[in-house]
């Protein structure tokens, strides 16, 4: 099969609508897993096990079970239970509490590799609780931990195309619709494929960008 220039430009349009809905369920799923994955460390770190090994359990629960078993779930079985929620808000859910799972690993690991004389210190100056995490913990475990973050924001966008097995109609969907009418489908899945690759590319560059920023304002760059 030849490729078709024309086709594939005529696809543009309707891969760049679904490239829009990919980008929204990122710019809400995401910061949906940094902070979820946050909280998730404090009772992971509790010296209670009724608190510690239930959250640890859910944790592991989700990393081990498949983003797209858990993305039926969110939107086949919840409705039995009353809780129903557009295609779209579903996916961007389920994003995030997937990938909070592994941003709490990433803020864990950061957590632990301030060394305990800094928690000595604060403790020493008889700082909160709150104050210790919020301007002694936080502020050394943050920049160790955003190159991970980084490549969980690329990969998050890489696993939208699972959001088509529940309607929503992101590039990769937009790519098989437009192939359907056509009965061509290289232009189209071609086409998706260079925008998946360009956005890929453009969110580690700014990955990296902020990675820098950051570890420059922290004087450790």
């Amino acid at each position: 099969m030849n490729f078709d220039w024309n086709v594939a430009w005529h696809s543009v349009p309707a891969l760049l609508d679904g490239l829009l809905t990919a980008l929204l369920s990122i710019a809400i799923g995401y910061p949906l897993a940094i902070a979820l994955g946050l909280l998730l460390v404090f009772p992971q770190r509790s010296a209670r096990p009724w608190i510690r090994i239930p959250v640890r359990v859910v944790v592991e629960f989700i990393r081990s079970t498949p983003l797209l078993v858990q993305l039926f779930f969110l939107f086949y079985v919840l409705p039995a239970f009353g809780v129903e929620l557009s295609a779209f808000a579903t996916g961007a859910i389920g994003l995030g509490l997937h990938y909070a799972t592994y941003t709490s690993e990433v803020f864990r690991a950061g957590i632990e590799s301030v060394p305990t004389g800094q928690w000595d210190a604060a403790t020493a100056l008889n700082l909160s609780t709150t104050r210790t995490w919020w301007s002694v913990v936080l502020p050394q475990a943050i920049p160790k931990v955003l190159p991970p973050l980084g490549n969980y924001a690329i990969a998050m966008f890489k696993d939208t195309p699972q959001l088509t097995a529940i309607t929503v109609l992101e590039v990769l969907s937009a790519a098989r619709a437009e192939g359907a009418q056509t009965f061509r489908y290289l232009e189209a899945i071609t086409m998706a494929g260079l925008l998946y690759l360009l956005v890929s590319l453009v969110l580690a560059w700014l990955a990296r960008r902020v990675e820098q920023r950051y570890a420059t304002t922290r004087g450790i760059a």
